[in-house]
């Protein structure tokens, strides 16, 4: 089990996701900012590495406008040894990274143009992971998308759009239940159908499920991972005091923390702590979990 927090680390100057407008971009100023934020990323999972945080998401920000079409600068090929280099001590340290493309990524989209941009913002994703020498591991975690009125048709075009996919993205993609329209039953229904494995997030499960208890749920997202995805991944957060429902927390309940843990024995799996004051509230849970039999630390 490793803990991660994702994209930012407050307790540091630097910032990895450094981006700017769209009317004042140029080839200088995507360089300078790429720069910025892979240098920032290296501090980070040096950061991590040195306080047993091996679980990293990296922000979807690290290259501005990657996928748009006013960049036609071919950065893959102009960073290819930086990101080599951040790759390099990622596998060192048995890093675990994932990414999460933004709620505009929807592959079951009803209109084709953003069918066609969602592509290519996986892609420029795959990329990110390929440069830094990642094994299919490391993961892109992505919502199902809209019901459009009609759940079962729109599972279904997921389902298609996913089996068309470059295997580049396919052998990294895994889908996660949310807070609103997809259940892990939804997930697991698509499960089915193309054997994409599922994140669970045990968060939105408080909010939107089918009635499944804690143990029981990751005993089913458990059977949906492969040896060639790793252990599973979750995210996990709790709900916010005296905030509307589904209001992610400010910073780690412990008393939640240390319930969930009991409860998900037996299973093994990589957490991503979704809780506003990232790194400081996953120090706490490595701090928690350093007497737990699955807690993996160099």
């Amino acid at each position: 089990m490793k803990i991660g927090y994702p994209c930012i680390n407050w307790s540091m100057d630097c910032r990895g996701n450094k981006t700017f407008r769209l009317k004042s971009y140029s080839e200088e100023r995507l360089i300078d900012t790429v720069e910025n934020n892979l240098d920032c990323l290296e501090e980070m999972l040096r950061y991590n590495i040195e306080h047993d945080m091996l679980f990293f998401r990296i922000t979807s920000d690290l290259v501005p406008f990657a996928s748009h079409k006013i960049n036609e600068f071919d950065w893959q090929s102009y960073f290819e040894e930086r990101f080599g280099e951040i790759g390099k001590l990622i596998n060192k340290n048995d890093i675990r990274i994932s990414m999460h493309p933004d709620q505009f990524i929807v592959l079951n989209s009803t209109k084709d143009d953003v069918v066609e941009r969602s592509i290519a913002e996986l892609d420029y994703h795959a990329d990110v992971l390929d440069l830094l020498g990642l094994d299919s591991t490391h993961k892109i975690q992505l919502h199902v998308g809209g019901v459009y009125g009609d759940k079962r048709k729109s599972k279904d075009r997921f389902v298609r759009r996913y089996e068309q996919l470059d295997e580049k993205i396919k052998k990294r993609l895994v889908i996660e239940n949310d807070d609103k329209s997809y259940t892990l039953k939804d997930c697991l229904d698509i499960n089915e159908m193309c054997g994409i494995p599922i994140l669970f997030d045990t968060f939105h499960h408080q909010v939107n499920n089918s009635g499944e208890e804690i143990s029981e749920a990751l005993g089913m997202v458990s059977k949906t991972w492969d040896k060639k995805d790793g252990l599973p991944m979750i995210d996990y957060s709790s709900q916010e005091p005296d905030e509307k429902d589904g209001k992610h927390a400010e910073s780690v309940d412990e008393e939640d923390f240390r319930e969930f843990i009991n409860s998900s024995k037996p299973y093994d799996f990589d957490m991503m702590l979704e809780i506003k004051d990232k790194e400081k509230s996953a120090l706490k849970a490595v701090k928690i979990l350093k007497k737990d039999s699955r807690f993996f630390k160099n």
